[in-house]
């Protein structure tokens, strides 16, 4: 038998404060409010030129942004039940407030990397790569929302702390090496959204870990090292950390022609450096949060 949902249990949603309770979360959701863009109006399509692209740039970066959508589109279900969780453990009203806009914003980057795939030749539907089905879908935030022995500081350290942080690092050196003007303004607007959802988990964690137990504390650092090491390190996001396979080298190679293209994607040997980096400065914030985060390994990455 499966174990009860919070959706299963007795709550008392009313009285609902809606006071302040950390201003710089509600500060974050007034700048998403004042910072929003259309995905078909604030992009200038017509400097894409797909015509002028190699065909098997073309190609590789029609399947590139398609694969990315997938993800976004994954990522739109995660707010709403996020903010159910968010009514049931009676947490600020703010969190609910900027979740809210980070659904919408995940709706648009779905839009925005959709728009792209149909301007490079068409919308690819699914994976055509079966082996790579699971790394495109959602890394499981629905069913952590609704399953009440799984903290919301666990999903934040999780999901925010670690794993979008290390995706906006990637958009960073993706805004660097995109030379078509285009798809560097796509990455550059996804990426301005991007910094208020990596903040937000570090100002909620700042509020929040004083006010846990030790045990507590101790699952929110196992919930960052396990994200870390068994859904980044293994592929989720970038496919040359997953084990080596036909579907990695397919992967990879569309990575690549991408890359070249200017038009989106990372490859191994520019990417390894800042991940790197990436993780020792996401340890450091951690530590600065009472929180060791251990050494890593990776068979590509060494110890780091």
């Amino acid at each position: 038998m499966n174990a009860p949902t919070i959706l299963e249990l007795p709550e008392q949603r009313f009285p609902i404060d809606m006071s302040t309770s950390i201003p710089k979360i509600r500060d974050l959701y007034l700048s998403a409010t004042r910072n929003q863009w259309d995905p078909r109006t604030d992009v200038d399509w017509s400097q894409l030129r797909p015509d002028e692209i190699p065909d098997d740039q073309r190609e590789a970066a029609r399947l590139w942004w398609s694969r990315r959508g997938w993800g976004e589109y994954g990522a739109v279900s995660e707010s709403p039940a996020m903010i159910v969780r968010f009514y049931r453990d009676h947490l600020p009203p703010e969190l609910s407030l900027f979740f809210a806009i980070r659904s919408q914003e995940e709706a648009r980057h779905a839009e925005a990397c959709y728009l792209m795939a149909e301007h490079l030749g068409g919308w690819v539907e699914e994976p055509q790569v079966k082996d790579f089905q699971n790394a495109v879908s959602t890394h499981g935030v629905r069913k952590m929302a609704l399953d009440p022995d799984t903290s919301v500081e666990m999903i934040f350290s999780a999901l925010v702390c670690t794993l979008e942080e290390y995706a906006f690092d990637w958009f960073r050196l993706m805004v660097e090496t995109a030379s078509n003007p285009v798809a560097n303004r796509v990455l550059r607007l996804i990426m301005r959204d991007e910094v208020r959802h990596c903040a937000f988990g570090w100002h909620y964690l700042e509020k929040r870990l004083p006010e846990l137990t030790p045990e507590e504390v101790e699952r929110v650092r196992q919930a960052a090292i396990t994200s870390t090491e068994q859904v980044e390190l293994t592929g989720y996001r970038v496919p040359w950390m997953a084990a080596d396979s036909e579907a990695t080298r397919i992967e990879n190679e569309i990575d690549r022609l991408t890359w070249e293209g200017g038009l989106g994607a990372t490859v191994e040997e520019a990417e390894k450096p800042v991940f790197i980096n990436c993780v020792q400065r996401v340890r450091r914030q951690f530590a600065g949060l009472g929180i060791d985060l251990p050494m890593f390994q990776h068979p590509k990455l060494g110890t780091f």
